[in-house]
């Protein structure tokens, strides 16, 4: 959105230089009780957001950036208003205006310079709240979803790069929140359980930091499952990834002390991928 940062920046920048002119109270006086907002122009209600918006009024500013819109729906000012009142909202925390105002934005402009931006605030109303959701992960699924369109409908924008960093801590959040699970149902002894989560990392998220856990996990609940041939094709493909890594270390010790070896054996999904993958044979 360059040409609403490089708007933004100078109104901020004229009124910084002027407020010792009276630039500011100009502004807070000419919008007092006494003046109903319809009397100004969508500059002038426009420039009293940017004002607004530079004193950490976020609120306030999102609501001025929402009259411009209402006032002046077919002016210049309009679109400008538009992805700038979800920008407030989204700086205030309150994601489900922003991203109201970012789906109005796409909905009505969709070819403009700033589509990519409000996409990209679209995107951030989910991620910026992935912490909080819990076990529940919705909102994650959301923010994929909307860092994906980034990614795949501006991948020339100066957003693509930062949704794609985006785009890997969430789907690394996922993989870790069936980590949780996983280790929740091994520590309580229902293995069966526990390897269902763990195979979901490894077969949905196996490029996340969490796979050679989840493999040395698996090794854990299909050893204590009686499932050896399971456990030592997870070991295999294990040390072929991960063979420096700690979590080998701790898969082998597992196996070696029940006699067995890290290798791929029978015809068990963890075969499969082990034939595909490092065999190459996909067939």
């Amino acid at each position: 959105m360059t040409g609403t940062k490089a708007l933004r920046g100078t109104i901020a920048a004229v009124c910084a230089a002027a407020l010792l002119a009276g630039c500011g109270d100009r502004l807070r006086g000419g919008f007092g009780e006494d003046a109903p907002i319809e009397s100004f122009s969508a500059q002038q209600i426009y420039e009293r957001a940017e004002f607004e918006l530079a004193n950490d009024r976020n609120e306030s500013a999102a609501e001025y950036f929402a009259e411009v819109e209402r006032l002046y729906p077919y002016s210049e000012w309009a679109p400008r208003a538009l992805v700038m009142q979800a920008f407030a909202w989204h700086e205030e925390g309150n994601y489900e205006e922003a991203r109201a105002a970012a789906q109005r934005y796409l909905d009505v402009y969709p070819a403009t310079e700033d589509a990519p931006y409000a996409q990209y605030l679209l995107a951030l109303s989910y991620y910026d709240q992935i912490e909080d959701v819990g076990r529940d992960q919705g909102l994650t699924f959301q923010a994929l979803q909307a860092l994906r369109e980034v990614i795949e409908r501006y991948p020339e924008s100066e957003y693509a790069r930062s949704a794609i960093l985006k785009f890997e801590l969430a789907f690394d959040h996922l993989a870790g929140k069936e980590m949780e699970v996983g280790r929740y149902y091994l520590k309580r002894g229902h293995y069966a359980a526990a390897a269902n989560r763990f195979r979901v990392v490894v077969e949905d998220f196996q490029t996340t930091t969490h796979t050679p856990e989840a493999l040395h996990r698996l090794v854990e609940a299909y050893l204590s499952l009686g499932l050896t041939e399971e456990a030592q094709t997870a070991g295999a493909i294990l040390g072929y990834n991960y063979q420096g890594s700690d979590w080998y270390e701790d898969s082998y010790a597992l196996l070696t002390g029940e006699g067995l070896e890290p290798e791929a054996r029978g015809d068990n999904w963890l075969a499969a991928i082990y034939r595909q993958v490092i065999r190459g044979e996909w067939l």
